[in-house]
């Protein structure tokens, strides 16, 4: 079966320069992360809570993943996530806001292969942006109509600065609770009043159309493995079918069914590469009372059948294991 997967090129041309305050933000941040992580690949959870940092090396393949609500901001290199049939690519000029939980396919680049992938992802607290909003003193701005719930502004030095005192709290863990909050809150105020805001706005605003989606969203991440009735769905957040299906569209790009397969097929294939559930329980497990019908779904999304997939992830991880065991006893 061919490969599905949408390939990304790993290695892209240098981004165009920033202008010099910006470019000298950028560089103090990736000093900060290069100091973080110093240089080793993989994600790293700081002590600032929901604030992590990202370092890599040398990307894989696309990769598919349940994109949260989230504020995501790249230091070095680029990255570019696919929903639906729609791609968002993002790099040190441009950040990426996420305001619900989207099935998404995304894939880091390097901007040269001596450079690493450098990047940070700070969860967004729908809370406290909600709060933000209820405040008479925010600056008025347009509202905007239910909206994709993923999108792309240019960077401005009112995102950045906060962004790089956050992470300058980290020389300092003493001041972390009492400062963190703080610079969390004029986070999401500048992601509030920055470039496409409105569209964050939408999603705390109370009864809102994106903010009905969100309920509904939460809800069949709960019962995906259930049959779907669309009538209780639309009906659970007081919206006709046919207004439901337009609104969830609007902000998923996608239709509830297709949503709900892709959270299907995920689960399914965690739970068989990471939990080691064969291939029929997985699929039982999540929904599907046909294997046939779930190993097309599963190829059509992956790019190769579930049994083949299995089979080269734990060839993969017993190659690096063995990889690790004659580094070990080499050194």
């Amino acid at each position: 079966m061919p490969d599905k997967t949408p390939e990304f090129a790993t290695v892209v041309a240098a981004p165009v320069p920033l202008e010099p305050e910006l470019e000298a933000a950028r560089k103090e941040l990736v000093a900060l992360i290069n100091r973080i992580t110093r240089g080793q690949d993989g994600s790293i959870e700081t002590p600032v809570p929901g604030l992590f940092v990202h370092c890599i090396n040398k990307p894989d393949g696309p990769k598919h993943a349940l994109q949260t609500p989230a504020f995501g901001l790249i230091a070095q290199g680029s990255k570019r996530v696919m929903l639906g049939d729609e791609i968002y690519v993002y790099d040190p000029m441009h950040y990426l806001v996420s305001s619900v939980d989207l099935p998404v396919c995304g894939q880091v680049r390097l901007t040269s292969e001596n450079e690493p992938y450098l990047g940070l992802r700070l969860d967004l607290s729908l809370d406290e942006i909600g709060d933000l909003i209820r405040d008479e003193k925010l600056p008025a701005k347009a509202n905007a109509p239910a909206s994709r719930g993923v999108y792309v502004s240019r960077i401005a030095m009112p995102v950045l600065e906060p962004v790089l005192r956050l992470l300058r709290l980290l020389d300092t863990p003493e001041d972390i609770p009492i400062m963190a909050p703080m610079v969390k809150r004029e986070i999401f105020y500048r992601l509030l009043v920055n470039g496409e805001g409105a569209r964050l706005r939408q999603i705390a605003l109370q009864d809102s159309h994106t903010q009905r989606i969100a309920k509904a969203i939460s809800a069949l991440r709960i019962n995906y493995a259930q049959s779907l009735r669309i009538e209780d769905m639309a009906r659970a957040v007081h919206m006709s079918v046919s207004s439901f299906h337009h609104h969830f569209k609007a902000v998923t790009a996608m239709s509830p069914l297709q949503y709900q397969k892709q959270l299907r097929l995920q689960e399914a294939r965690r739970q068989m590469l990471m939990a080691g559930a064969d291939v029929a329980s997985a699929a039982h497990s999540v929904g599907y009372e046909s294997p046939s019908q779930f190993a097309r779904e599963y190829g059509r999304m992956f790019g190769v059948p579930p049994l083949r997939d299995k089979r080269r992830w734990l060839a993969e991880a017993e190659a690096q294991n063995d990889a690790l065991g004659a580094a070990s006893q080499a050194a």
